[in-house]
């Protein structure tokens, strides 16, 4: 059979990755495809760069166009990045016919709707395994192989950079500025970090394994996000002592009233294997409701790894190149004449709505019925407390010192609920200093 011909749109640091790996294992990749599957030709707008990556056997361009309009090519690999010219390109390969396979989560957690809308009017398949985690084959996991299951709920550890950074200021107890500078020292973080340590690249991720896990849109713009540039070194301390380690999770699940869409810093108890994930690794956890709880890790980055989940879609359109488009496996894991009513009916939720536990650190003055107080506005609000832990004043500011932290850990409550109980303390006199506040995941 013929081979299948592909178009790379940038070969930066995952094109090379992805044309060194299909050239070297070629053979091994035809057989499962069950085609040869070539890239036949490059655009990158550093011709001589490209040229250097693939050598004589490659048409090397500088405009990307020339690959979509030429007839040939089956298959448009996009490696552009962003939302601007991507969107464009893509949409135009789709118009033209062409397959697309994307590393680009932007892209997809703000356009989705449009592109996959546009790929399904004109058969052609959008596969973006690359998009979420890298290497770790959750997209496939959660398409096809956990079908059978209702998904109640996934984590994830989904942003190596951010891992990286709450993994050193755990273990050598320093503060998030001076890891964010080693970070980049080490080309872990970006000169211009603000995506990852925002929240907002976890957030793409999430909000695409949202829609394919409960059939619902990509709706980037309702996902409640919140980085980690906030967290210090005492309050990972203080959750180390309680028997907790806090990670940035992605976090969408399948709640009475919707879908809650979330990111942000969550302490996860220690023993959980996902709290144990260190360095620039990723890891997600799917609970389903026939096959329990699952649990997928490996590298979220990095040119192999990447070129890894981009080879892995390209088999799959050259195994069903040829398959009737009605029977292909959706691109959002829903056919779409069952999506609208479980998009009615499953709206994603307000972050006041959603219903999670609470580490609560306080500076408070160090004098008699303080605890009380605060305790006291806790119960009247219905909260429930799960733990305290009030710490000596001179361990906290010193000998001599008139302050110390008092550390609450909470049982489940509404976000809307603790907002309000936490407005109350904070303009307690004896609150000394804006309140902490991170949410506790159990993920039992």
């Amino acid at each position: 059979m013929k081979p299948i011909q592909v178009g790379l749109l940038g070969i930066g640091t995952v094109g090379s990755g992805v044309f060194n790996v299909l050239q070297r294992n070629q053979d091994e990749i035809s057989r499962r495809a069950g085609r040869g599957i070539e890239i036949t030709m490059v655009a990158d707008l550093d011709v001589a760069r490209a040229k250097a990556v693939v050598g004589d056997g490659v048409q090397v361009v500088n405009d990307a166009r020339a690959i979509i309009a030429n007839p040939d090519i089956d298959i448009v690999i996009e490696l552009i990045g962003g939302y601007g010219i991507a969107r464009a390109l893509v949409l135009e390969a789709i118009a033209a016919g062409k397959h697309v396979v994307t590393a680009n989560k932007a892209l997809l957690a703000v356009h989705g709707t449009e592109i996959f809308a546009a790929a399904s009017a004109k058969g052609v398949m959008v596969a973006f395994e690359a998009a979420v985690a890298g290497g770790i084959p959750i997209i496939k996991a959660l398409r096809e192989g956990l079908t059978a299951n209702r998904i109640q709920w996934i984590a994830g550890i989904i942003n190596g950079t951010t891992n990286f950074i709450l993994s050193e200021m755990r273990s050598k107890g320093l503060d998030f500025d001076v890891v964010l500078k080693e970070a980049q020292r080490l080309g872990y973080a970006e000169a211009d970090p603000t995506f990852d340590i925002e929240g907002v690249d976890a957030a793409h991720k999430a909000t695409l394994m949202s829609a394919i896990a409960f059939g619902i849109p990509v709706q980037f713009d309702k996902a409640y996000v919140e980085g980690i540039t906030k967290l210090s070194a005492a309050d990972i301390k203080y959750a180390e002592q309680l028997g907790y380690r806090i990670k940035l999770l992605g976090i969408t699940k399948r709640a009475e009233k919707g879908i809650e869409l979330r990111v942000h810093p969550s302490l996860v108890p220690s023993k959980r294997l996902i709290a144990n994930v260190e360095g620039a690794m990723n890891a997600v956890v799917v609970q389903g409701d026939a096959v329990g709880t699952t649990l997928y890790y490996g590298k979220g980055a990095g040119s192999e790894p990447t070129a890894s989940a981009v080879i892995a879609d390209l088999v799959d359109i050259a195994r069903l190149h040829t398959a009737d488009p009605e029977h292909r496996v959706p691109h959002l894991a829903f056919q779409a004449n069952t999506l609208q009513g479980a998009m009615d009916q499953l709206p994603v939720l307000p972050m006041s709505e959603v219903v999670t536990s609470y580490y609560l650190r306080l500076r408070v003055a160090d004098q008699a019925g303080v605890l009380a107080k605060v305790t006291g506005l806790l119960a009247e609000a219905g909260v429930s407390i799960d733990a305290v832990l009030q710490r000596e004043a001179d361990e906290v500011g010193g000998e001599g010192s008139t302050q110390t932290d008092l550390i609450i850990l909470t049982h489940d409550t509404r976000e809307g609920t603790m907002d309000a109980v936490i407005a109350q303390m904070q303009a307690l006199p004896t609150v000394l200093a804006p309140i902490t506040r991170i949410r506790k995941e159990e993920l039992n």
